[in-house]
C-alpha cells in the first residue's frame, strides 16, 4: 500500500509542476499589460516603465516563472496588483466561503444520489426506475443558475426563511453562515446529484449481474443486505470518480453560482481578477485548485485500493 501511495504522490507531483508551466505560460500570452491596467491609459510612460519594474514585469520569462513556482514552494504567492495585498490572505478569506459551499453541495448531492440511483437500480424497468431517471435527466439538462432563481423565489422573497445574497461571515456565528450557504448549496447540489445517481444506478445494475449477488439471493439474503453491503461496495469504483471531479468541479466551478448569491469566493476573486488583469491573483487560485484537484485524484486512487485491494497490486 505505502508504494502504491508514493507512486500516486509522485506522478501527482510531476502533474503539479507541468501544470504550474502550462498555467504560467497561458497567462503570460493572455493580451494586456497590468501595469497599463492599474494606471490607465493616459499614464506616463515613465510613470508605466517604473511600475512594470517594481512588479517585475521587465524580467525574463524564465526568472519570473522560476521566482513564482519557487515563491509558492515556501508559501509566498506574491503581492496582488489590484488589492495590494499577499495573495494567500485574499485565496484565504475566500476559501473560507467556497470550500463550505463545496462541501456541503457535495454532502447533499451524494445523500441524494445514491439512495436514488441505488432504488432505481434495484427496480430496474419499473415505473419506479423511470420516474426516478426521468427526473434526473431533467437535473442534468436545468443549469444549476436557473435552480438558483427558483431557490431565491421560492425561499428568500416568498417564505422568506433564507437571505436572498450575501454572506455575513462566520463571525456572525455558524447558523448565520450556513444559512447565507444553504441556497446555493442546493442550487449546486441538485445538478451533480443528476449526474451521480444516473452513474450509480448504472454501476449497481452492472455488479447486480454478477454470480455472487445471484447467489446471495439465492441464500434467502435480506435484499436491502445484498443492495447495500455486497452490491454499493463493488460499484463505488465509478461513483468515487464522479465524486472526485464532482468535488473539484464544486469548487472551482462555482463563478456564476458565487455572482448570482453575491457571495465573495474564490469564483468571483477569480473573475473580478480576470477582469482586472490581476495575473498573480489568477496564477495563485488555479494553481491551488490545480493542487486541490491532484490531491483528490490521490485520494479516489487510495478510495478504488480500499475498496478493490487488488488494484494495489496491478499498478
Amino acid at each position: 500500500m505505502l508504494a502504491y501511495l508514493l507512486k500516486r504522490i509522485a506522478i501527482g507531483l510531476v502533474t503539479l509542476i507541468v501544470a504550474s508551466a502550462v498555467v504560467f505560460l497561458v497567462l503570460e500570452i493572455v493580451p494586456g499589460d497590468p501595469a497599463l491596467v492599474m494606471l490607465g491609459m493616459n499614464a506616463e510612460p515613465e510613470a508605466l516603465a517604473a511600475l512594470r519594474e517594481e512588479m517585475g514585469l521587465n524580467q525574463p520569462v524564465l526568472m519570473r516563472y522560476l521566482g513564482w513556482v519557487s515563491g509558492m514552494a515556501t508559501g509566498d504567492f506574491g503581492n496582488s496588483y489590484t488589492y495590494s495585498s499577499p495573495v494567500l490572505e485574499l485565496i484565504g478569506e475566500r476559501v473560507m466561503v467556497s470550500l463550505p459551499l463545496a462541501l456541503i453541495s457535495l454532502f447533499l448531492s451524494t445523500a441524494i444520489a445514491l439512495p436514488v440511483g441505488i432504488f432505481a437500480a434495484s427496480r430496474r424497468g419499473k415505473p419506479a426506475d423511470t420516474i426516478s431517471m426521468g427526473a434526473a435527466q431533467i437535473g442534468v439538462a436545468i443549469p444549476n443558475f436557473w435552480f438558483a432563481l427558483i431557490l431565491i423565489y421560492l425561499f428568500a422573497v416568498w417564505l422568506r426563511l433564507v437571505p436572498a445574497g450575501g454572506f455575513p461571515g462566520w463571525d456572525a456565528g455558524l447558523w448565520a453562515g450556513l444559512k447565507a450557504l444553504l441556497l446555493p448549496a442546493i442550487a449546486l447540489a441538485l445538478p451533480q446529484a443528476a449526474i451521480l445517481a444516473r452513474v450509480t444506478r448504472s454501476a449497481m445494475l452492472e455488479v447486480l449481474g454478477e454470480d455472487y449477488i445471484r447467489t446471495a439471493r439465492a441464500k434467502g439474503m435480506p435484499r436491502r443486505i445484498v443492495l447495500w453491503h455486497h452490491a454499493l461496495r463493488n460499484a463505488l469504483i465509478p461513483v468515487l470518480t464522479i465524486l472526485g471531479l464532482q468535488f473539484a468541479f464544486l469548487l472551482a466551478g462555482t463563478i456564476i453560482i458565487e455572482n448570482v448569491f453575491y457571495l465573495p469566493g474564490l469564483g468571483r476573486l477569480v473573475f473580478q481578477a480576470i477582469t482586472q488583469r490581476d495575473l498573480i491573483v489568477v496564477e495563485g487560485v488555479v494553481m491551488l485548485l490545480v493542487a486541490t484537484v491532484i490531491t483528490v485524484n490521490i485520494l479516489v486512487d487510495i478510495g478504488y485500493a480500499i475498496v478493490d485491494p487488488r488494484l494495489r497490486t496491478r499498478r
